[in-house]
């Protein structure tokens, strides 16, 4: 379970910073971002935060909605950073999580002094200085905080998206490339929000061709 030990090793304020959305073939892929002004949290966060993975689409939803509320009594920021499907395939999907990244931090309605950063990739001229955490979503509570509003974010998103884009299951499987998506793309073709870079939808891009 995560804690503060992270956030520990630093001085002033600590943003964690997590990402949703790398392997969808459809849509952006988001980057959330969290500063927790002092470390008395809201209990119900104390109690359940955690990797995103991990917790049930109710129970992110439910710490989506404590975090918000602590961030209008000011006692944490959040943002979001997106990076489009078309960044994605103009500059690959590693490049644009770091530009997601770096967006959700320049979003914020402060400073950081530090960014923790799930994962083992440094983004290059990151706003602030930063380290990479590998698994820090389940290590420290400020990522842990950023996984919940990037999924939270990216999956209401993907909500919106199969609105405007029925048949594909969008609301389900996040852009995900399951049977229901694939027999979508083979009937419905290709929209613009997929990935075009993206193997499996490359290949019915050129067998439409």
């Amino acid at each position: 379970m995560p804690d503060w030990s992270e956030e520990n090793k630093f001085q002033g304020l600590i943003a964690g910073v997590d990402e949703a959305g790398r392997g969808p073939w459809v849509g952006p892929v988001v980057a959330g971002t969290v500063v927790f002004f002092n470390h008395e949290i809201h209990p119900f966060l104390l109690k359940n935060l955690n990797d995103s993975k991990k917790l049930t689409p109710k129970k992110r939803e439910e710490l989506f909605e404590v975090l918000q509320q602590e961030a209008k009594l000011n006692h944490l920021a959040w943002a979001v950073g997106e990076a489009s499907a078309q960044e994605i395939d103009e500059i690959n999907i590693l490049q644009a999580t770091f530009m997601a990244m770096q967006r959700a931090v320049q979003a914020l309605n402060c400073k950081p002094d530090m960014a923790l950063i799930d994962g083992n990739r440094n983004p290059r001229n990151f706003p602030c200085p930063s380290q990479t955490l590998v698994k820090g979503d389940a290590k420290s509570f400020s990522v842990a905080a950023a996984s919940v509003v990037a999924k939270v974010y990216r999956d209401n998103l993907m909500k919106k998206l199969a609105i405007q884009y029925p048949g594909y299951g969008f609301e389900k499987n996040a852009g995900y490339g399951t049977k229901e998506h694939i027999a979508a793309l083979q009937t419905l073709g290709v929209t613009p929000e997929h990935r075009k870079s993206y193997k499996p939808v490359a290949e019915i891009l050129a067998k439409n061709l």
